[in-house]
């Protein structure tokens, strides 16, 4: 039995939470910007346009780079696994707008937020506060439960291995690139 080496017996999902990380940070500058120069997130239908548009964002920055580098799909039917992947991210954008919308709409975690700020010695007031609590929802809440629920979705349902679809996801002995 062959032994594989650390990158290759766990290559999936460390592609996986890289292009998760650069999907993540392209949709937090897509909140970012609208958070800071068009929307206000305590209004809750502006909360709700913020994650929005960072979601479909997210969902055409995410596809071909799951398709291409994380399960290296060679499926010729890309907008049927297209279709698949928005519709799995559908689930997870209304699990996304449920976590910021109870965190920052319903029961804000501003006093959490804030002491954490005080003990970083960070002046929390007002405005900075509202921020600093949507982001800190955004980021050690919603995108943790996101992430997961994304892969588990995609590794179920879209890029299934030997789907007998034209979907060759098979595994790479260590060496070769994919």
């Amino acid at each position: 039995m062959e032994k594989k080496s650390f990158l290759g017996k766990y290559r999936e999902i460390i592609v996986y939470l890289i292009v998760g990380v650069l999907t993540t940070i392209f949709c937090w500058i897509i909140a970012w910007i609208f958070e800071h120069f068009v929307f206000d997130p305590t209004i809750p239908v502006q909360n709700f346009i913020i994650n929005s548009l960072s979601w479909v964002g997210g969902v055409l920055f995410a596809f071909p780079l799951n398709r291409k580098w994380v399960f290296r799909s060679t499926n010729p039917k890309v907008m049927h696994e297209f279709i698949g992947f928005a519709g799995s991210r559908l689930s997870t954008w209304a699990l996304d707008i449920l976590i910021m919308w109870l965190f920052v709409n319903v029961w804000p975690l501003n006093n959490f937020v804030h002491k954490l700020g005080s003990l970083a010695g960070m002046d929390l007031s007002g405005e900075k506060l509202d921020s600093a609590n949507y982001w800190f929802v955004k980021i050690c809440i919603s995108a943790v439960l996101v992430t997961i629920a994304n892969y588990v979705f995609s590794k179920v349902f879209i890029f299934r291995k030997g789907s007998g679809k034209g979907n060759d996801t098979s595994e790479v002995k260590d060496g070769e690139n994919g």
